[in-house]
């Protein structure tokens, strides 16, 4: 009896750890991702908390072509990786 407690409690702490690592994967991949934006995000605002009134964020703002909608007729349109 003791011993069957003992493993059911183990495999719900494996679960959690599970869990926390990929929560911690995707946390990292977020970073990567618009690390830079968030930097220049938290520098502004910390001008501006430091009373810098010409703050201003210098991030990358996203083009139109990232949001379009792609299908198999336009799928291999700009994807020339010989094109200059």
């Amino acid at each position: 009896m003791l011993a069957k407690l003992r493993g059911t409690r183990g495999q719900g702490m494996t679960e959690y750890i599970i869990i926390v690592a990929l929560i911690a994967i995707a946390a990292i991949g977020v970073v990567s991702l618009f690390g830079d934006n968030i930097r220049a995000l938290f520098a502004t605002s910390a001008n501006a908390l430091a009373g810098n009134e010409d703050a201003s964020a210098e991030t990358n703002e996203a083009s139109k072509d990232l949001y379009d909608h792609k299908n198999l007729k336009n799928f291999g349109e700009g994807n020339d990786p010989t094109a200059s």
